[in-house]
């Protein structure tokens, strides 16, 4: 690291945006990826410090109800997130081997508040010994620069399917779904909610077509910020209700919700729905599916049960590797069939780290149409449209990046030189799974 790279990361940031044009992309990059891992160390600094002082506060801190509540007063932190910190500082001290993968930097504040919560309150049917194979498990998903919290989310997700019980997960819980709206003294009025995933898959999928940017007429784009562009949907779509509920189409399919699960996992008896480990009675976690939203992630296989009493099915066959099998090539054009199995295994934009949900994605010929590539599904993948101008016209990029369908039957991507040198496939984006 440079002199100039080092104080960078470790100097203020006043006057620094004057400077930075010294810097070439390389070490604006790693000064980038630096600064972050700066800023969990200073995370799990804090929440150390503030969980000592809460064990030896002092008149302050009495004074001010809480350690929580002296921290925000104290900085510029809000109460709620002041309080916050506080409570993972306590829950930490009960699970060490999660205080050490938060404490080295390998695990995000968020993630770490999502897996002592599934600790504190673990399902009912799990017995005591299996709570550290669990923990290893969600620390898998929570650790590294690939983890996201739709993977913590989808390991909490198969835990509970594994230790089934009648208790309803957060997530699914409809009795704390709240929606305020309430006038301000200008005439304005606000809206908060909180929702369980199912109603939110449902919002954010009838929002999705009303939501994207839409460029001028002179083809300039989308002024809006995102905030602006969902307050315009959110209009837009209660004017379409009020108009005997007008839908446009998303994704080439009308505003519907999507959940995929694999069928024995749709089975109504545990019997049918594994296939039990080799070792031990239990299923294997590999074994197991859960449901999936491709908005907001994992659903309870007895939600996604539920659902199924009352839904359009449609039947995706799958190989060994869980891929797609082909079906009815000969057009350009996508068809509808070919695009639920895309979405079965793409399950978004497939390149690699991009979290594009399937609504907003293009179906990519991995060999050009104009090539003589056909419309089958190992010549398919979804891209977003950002990565889909890459790979077809974006200025410096054409080529660069190489798809490939792998013996999985699952597209593969290969980096140019300037990235990786030895230019090792990557599989595609797959953020959604363990």
């Amino acid at each position: 690291m440079s002199v100039l790279l080092s104080d960078v990361v470790s100097g203020s940031a006043v006057g620094l945006r004057a400077r930075l044009w010294r810097l070439p992309a390389s070490e604006l990059r790693a000064a980038a990826v630096s600064a972050s891992a700066e800023i969990l160390r200073l995370e799990a600094v804090r929440v150390a410090v503030v969980d000592e002082l809460s064990v030896r506060p002092d008149d302050q801190v009495i004074a001010s109800r809480g350690v929580g509540a002296w921290l925000a007063a104290n900085t510029m932190l809000q109460i709620r997130d002041g309080k916050k910190i506080a409570a993972l500082g306590t829950a930490l001290r009960a699970f060490p081997a999660v205080a050490a993968r938060f404490d080295d930097g390998d695990c995000s504040f968020e993630h770490a508040v999502l897996i002592v919560a599934f600790c504190e309150s673990p399902p009912k049917g799990m017995p005591e010994e299996a709570l550290p194979k669990c923990i290893d498990l969600l620390l898998a998903a929570a650790s590294g620069v690939e983890s996201t919290t739709t993977k913590v989310r989808s390991v909490i997700a198969t835990l509970e399917r594994i230790f089934e019980s009648d208790e309803i997960p957060p997530a699914e819980d409809i009795d704390r779904n709240e929606l305020r709206i309430a006038s301000t003294l200008n005439g304005r009025v606000v809206v908060r909610g909180d929702f369980d995933a199912l109603t939110g898959e449902m919002l954010l999928s009838a929002l999705s077509n009303l939501t994207m940017p839409t460029p001028a007429p002179d083809g300039t784009p989308d002024s809006r910020s995102a905030a602006k562009r969902t307050a315009d949907g959110f209009t837009e779509l209660i004017r379409r209700y009020l108009d005997c509920a007008k839908t446009g189409t998303d994704g080439g399919q009308r505003p519907h919700v999507n959940v995929h699960i694999n069928a024995r996992d749709l089975a109504e008896h545990r019997d049918c729905a594994a296939t039990p480990a080799a070792s031990g009675g239990r299923a294997a976690v590999s074994d197991l599916d859960v449901g999936h939203m491709p908005w907001l992630g994992p659903l309870s296989v007895s939600q996604t049960r539920l659902l199924g009493c009352d839904c359009f099915l449609s039947t995706v066959l799958l190989d060994d590797h869980g891929a797609p099998l082909d079906a009815k090539p000969g057009k350009r054009l996508v068809t509808a069939e070919q695009r639920v199995a895309l979405i079965a295994r793409d399950k978004g934009c497939a390149f690699p780290g991009c979290t594009c949900v399937p609504a907003w994605t293009d179906a990519h010929h991995i060999r050009h149409w104009a090539n003589g590539g056909p419309t089958v599904m190992n010549n398919l993948v979804l891209l977003c449209r950002s990565h889909h101008r890459l790979m077809h016209r974006k200025s410096g990029f054409v080529g660069k990046w190489v798809i490939r369908i792998g013996v999985d039957n699952k597209p593969w991507f290969i980096p140019p030189p300037s990235i990786d040198p030895q230019q090792h496939p990557r599989p595609a984006n797959t953020t959604f799974k363990t």
